[in-house]
């Protein structure tokens, strides 16, 4: 039987059909898989991990001590005990999102790179002899930073922009201060964050930084899996949520309109989803994660590309048109922020055609109509869609808040004067932001 060639025939058919059956099996799991990512980018690329958490910030501590790195948050996270870590956030795509109690508050930690040596070193620093640093220029080291601020915004910073990042700070450890400003300054989300500091209610503040991580604020964040979004305290019946979800509501349009006007380019956010916003107690709307938010110079550079079909021109949330004489997008955005979170966010709220058993059947209706008209993609004159959203939510507050007087509910929440302002209704952005986004 040994020299037979059996069912498979002479040259092992049977061996190289498995085989091939195999490879093919493999490969359409991968293009799956590829296809499953690329449909949806922010699926996690690794597990979050406390483990893993625990051993990056080990690492941190590590360099830090070396003096590799420095920042005003390292002493308390490594040797006071002040700044302590509480769970992984999550990870996606290098992207490093812990939460952490900072002198018994809880913050965020951010990198978009897991380890300092991720990113490339600050090359006035090659040859500088121990701690060094000291004598190198300020003006260079400004004019460095300026152009990473314009290569992450689009723009360049006004004059004296880039000073609250302490870039003259001196000190035995400023060889380390000086290269975790160089790694932060490669992540455009610090970038944006950090020069918008004070300037917008709808954007949190960067509170500090040790390496190539810095802290936010805490704070209750969206999700796709909420009954309503976000998580708006405690429950006052229909009518409790219904005013909650206006209030909410009403922070969106405020800051759709100041993203939109009160910068000399407009901001452009282009990953609308309710887990990259969160919530104040006074239901003021912040943007949490704008690795995805570009100013106009920006958002033109990136939308400007070679095309064969307008599909080709979609960024994310931000579109354009293909031009199919010279096969080129165009830089201007078709779309809208209005339209995009009328799309996303209210939708889910209002486009229901029972809607919320609170408010009267015709201002469900009014209300209903006016997003499902907001979110269409044709959607045009954003500035009148606005006033009418805008209009049609305070008219719900009003309604909702006469209701209350007839139940007992409202005896313990006391009533707001809607003429002196409306919950979420951020504060106007402060003067001279008309001139430049970031003087």
């Amino acid at each position: 039987a040994r020299g037979r060639p059996g069912r498979c025939g002479l040259g092992g058919r049977c061996g190289r059909r498995a085989l091939l059956a195999c490879v093919a099996w493999t490969a359409g799991w991968v293009l799956a898989a590829a296809l499953l990512l690329r449909a949806h980018p922010g699926v996690p690329s690794e597990r979050c991990s406390d483990e893993k958490s625990r051993r990056i910030l080990a690492a941190l501590c590590q360099d830090y001590r070396g003096g590799a790195l420095g920042g005003d948050l390292c002493e308390d996270l490594c040797e006071a005990g002040k700044l302590r870590y509480r769970r992984c956030l999550y990870y996606e795509r290098g992207k490093k999102v812990l939460q952490a109690d900072w002198r018994g508050r809880p913050v965020v930690l951010k990198s978009k790179e897991e380890a300092f040596s991720s990113f490339p070193p600050l090359g006035l620093l090659d040859g500088q002899p121990g701690a060094g640093g000291q004598d190198l220029p300020e003006a260079e080291l400004l004019v460095l930073a300026a152009g990473e601020a314009r290569s992450a915004l689009g723009l360049a910073p006004a004059e004296g922009g880039l000073g609250r990042l302490g870039l003259a700070r001196r000190g035995p450890r400023r060889r380390g201060q000086l290269a975790s400003l160089w790694a932060l300054l490669q992540q455009e989300e610090f970038v944006l964050l950090s020069l918008l500091r004070g300037r917008s209610p709808h954007a949190p503040p960067v509170l500090g930084s040790c390496g190539h991580f810095y802290a936010v604020e805490h704070l209750a964040a969206g999700s796709p899996g909420h009954r309503a979004l976000f998580p708006l305290g405690p429950d006052g019946g229909h009518r409790g949520q219904a005013r909650a979800v206006s209030g909410v509501a009403l922070s969106f349009l405020d800051m759709v309109r100041h993203f939109d006007h009160d910068f000399a380019h407009r901001l452009h956010l282009c990953d609308v989803k309710p887990e990259n916003f969160a919530i104040r107690s006074d239901f003021t709307v912040v943007a949490i994660d704008v690795d995805m938010a570009f100013f106009e110079p920006k958002m033109r550079e990136i939308l400007e590309q070679n095309c064969t079909r307008d599909e080709d021109c979609n960024f994310f949330d931000c579109f354009s048109k293909c031009d199919l004489r010279v096969h080129r997008c165009g830089a201007q955005r078709a779309n809208s922020n209005l339209q995009v979170v009328c799309d996303k966010i209210f939708r889910h709220w209002f486009s229901s055609p029972r809607g919320s058993s609170a408010m009267s059947g015709p201002l469900r209706g009014q209300l209903r109509a006016a997003v499902q008209e907001c979110a269409a993609p044709s959607a045009q004159g954003a500035p009148r869609m606005l006033g009418r959203l805008r209009s049609l939510l305070q008219a719900a507050l009003r309604e909702l808040q006469d209701g209350e007087e007839l139940h007992p509910w409202a005896r313990s929440h006391p009533r707001r004067d809607t003429h002196r302002g409306t919950p979420g209704t951020a504060q106007k952005a402060p003067v001279g932001l008309d001139h430049h986004p970031l003087e």
